[in-house]
């Protein structure tokens, strides 16, 4: 196996989404991390007997890599890149992940909280995502139902939905105000983030504390989901910002991103004297662009081999 690249050590401690090109600037692999560095640098490690990429590691020219802001913003971007185009090393088309909604219905007499396969609203009705992994996402949906019991409320539900939600504390909280507090942590508002996540960490301590191991584990589960869709991500929306071509310029390397209806489906970098104009960013992209630009230049000095 070759020494591991100098690139692998520009690659930073953060979530993101990498691919390794040939000599011929073919691209042979697309994946996403938890933490870039540790991932990439394992391709140079011990594969065992994972043959085939022994195979590609050996054909490796050049590594590039887009930080993203969360683990959820990454999952999110090797699907896009890949439901299109499946590089020769890639198997899974789009990733594992279900992408699901989450549907938030105020209606005063029976107000719900649930999964919505897509981002249909209903008149009066809300949708927050997408997000991906159905399953996480459902841990989140029990863990704002434990602190802000929608389902359970309202005059219409029964008498045992009724208990169900006084003993969750909302019995006597109006449907408006629980309909509020969970749009908020949707919306991602960071106080309410912030006391939602607190509000559960302490239910798990207290769980953890009286020995009920179980339920503090299922509350763990719940605050990892929570974070996993209040995490930010850019990369797909519902297209409410259209189809635009996002480019930034760092010493000599233009990187290029195309945004299509709202989700970001092709990732561009070329050698490039001089910045060239694209579509002015949205504000929440400019960090995005300029920490990936700046990237791009420092892993196009260090190539592979």
């Amino acid at each position: 196996m070759p020494a591991r690249p100098d690139a692998v050590a520009a690659l930073p401690a953060a979530p993101g989404v990498y691919r390794f090109r040939d000599e011929s600037g073919r691209v042979l692999y697309v994946g996403r991390a938890g933490e870039l560095r540790r991932r990439v640098g394992s391709y140079w490690g011990d594969l065992r007997d994972r043959r085939h990429l022994r195979r590609m590691v050996l054909r490796v020219a050049r590594i590039e890599a887009l930080v993203c802001d969360s683990v959820h913003e990454a999952a999110w971007t090797e699907r896009n890149l890949l439901e299109r185009s499946l590089p020769p090393y890639n198997r899974i088309v789009g990733g594992l992940e279900k992408p699901v909604s989450i549907r938030l219905d105020p209606s005063p007499e029976a107000p719900r909280l649930g999964l919505a396969p897509a981002h249909r609203p209903a008149p009066g009705v809300r949708c927050f995502g997408p997000y991906l992994g159905a399953r996480k996402v459902r841990l989140a949906v029990s863990g704002l139902e434990r602190l802000y019991p929608v389902g359970h409320a309202g005059p219409a539900r029964s008498a045992g939905a009724r208990e169900l939600a006084r003993l969750r504390g909302g019995q006597d909280r109006p449907v408006a105000q629980l309909v509020s507090a969970v749009e908020s942590v949707l919306d991602r508002d960071p106080t309410a983030v912030a006391d939602a996540l607190a509000a559960l960490v302490a239910r798990r301590d207290a769980a953890a504390g009286a020995q009920a191991y179980e339920s503090a584990a299922r509350l763990q589960e719940e605050i990892e989901a929570v974070e996993w869709v209040v995490a930010p991500q850019r990369v797909t929306t519902h297209g409410e910002e259209g189809d635009r071509t996002l480019t930034c310029w760092a010493d000599d390397v233009l990187l290029r991103l195309r945004i299509r209806d709202g989700r970001l489906r092709a990732w561009e970098q070329e050698a490039c004297s001089r910045a060239q104009p694209g579509t002015r960013a949205p504000t929440g992209w400019v960090p995005f662009l300029r920490r990936n630009a700046e990237l791009a230049a420092r892993l196009a000095a260090l190539p592979v081999g």
